[in-house]
């Protein structure tokens, strides 16, 4: 997953607090720290909904480009959703657009948990690379949103789906096993239990009041 900025440059912090956010003439500073963003593998989800913000406020200054990198980067961060909150300040014609379309595409398979259809999708078509291009270490932060939701839900997992979950195999997918600190034996992967995938027991109680009690007992008299 993409790292959250967490040292937020000063100049981008008093843009975001102040008043200033509503100026279009600090347009080009939020997009170069979108452009740090992709390169640097980090994520600031306030400061690119700046960005669309300015855009939504003056449409000519535009940039098709950064509104396809802000989204590319919100996937990296599902299952939050910053992906429909940045969508939220586009226009109609931009969320109609082939490329929007094709990311959103892309978005819902990776909330159904559709991994396998994901990366069949993404490989289907040159395009999607393309999208995604600018963003370093897409697939790497896609893999680790499979990795962090599979850990949540399983003990055990096949191989097999696991490789087309990850869309890896052979030593790559043994490296990545490793690096999560699973164990591959055979045609098993063991995730070590943890507060999320441990089975727990649940206990179901069932409060009845006296009153509705003598109504239950005298209707079944009355059979």
């Amino acid at each position: 997953m993409a790292q959250l900025a967490m040292n937020r440059p000063e100049v981008i912090q008093s843009l975001i607090d102040g008043v200033d956010r509503y100026n279009p003439d600090n347009i080009s500073i939020l997009e170069e720290y979108l452009a740090t963003q992709c390169q640097n593998e980090e994520y600031d989800l306030m400061a690119n909904l700046a960005a669309l913000k300015l855009y939504q406020f003056n449409p000519h200054l535009t940039n098709d480009r950064v509104i396809i990198n802000i989204l590319a980067k919100a996937l990296t961060a599902v299952p939050a959703p910053d992906f429909n909150l940045c969508l939220y300040l586009l226009t109609e014609p931009m969320i109609i657009d082939e490329s929007i379309k094709q990311l959103t595409a892309l978005h819902q398979l990776l909330e159904q948990s559709r991994y396998a259809k994901f990366w069949e999708t993404y490989k289907s078509d040159s395009a999607y690379e393309q999208l995604v291009s600018e963003v370093r270490g897409f697939s790497r932060a896609i893999r680790s949103i499979v990795a962090r939701v599979v850990s949540m839900t399983h003990q055990q997992i096949a191989s097999s789906l696991l490789e087309s979950y990850l869309d890896l195999s052979g030593d790559d997918f043994a490296a990545f096993v490793k690096e999560q600190n699973w164990e591959l034996k055979g045609a098993i992967v063991q995730i070590p239990v943890n507060k999320d995938n441990e089975a727990k027991t649940v206990v179901i109680r069932e409060n009845i009041k006296f009153e509705q009690l003598t109504k239950v007992i005298g209707y079944s008299n009355e059979m």
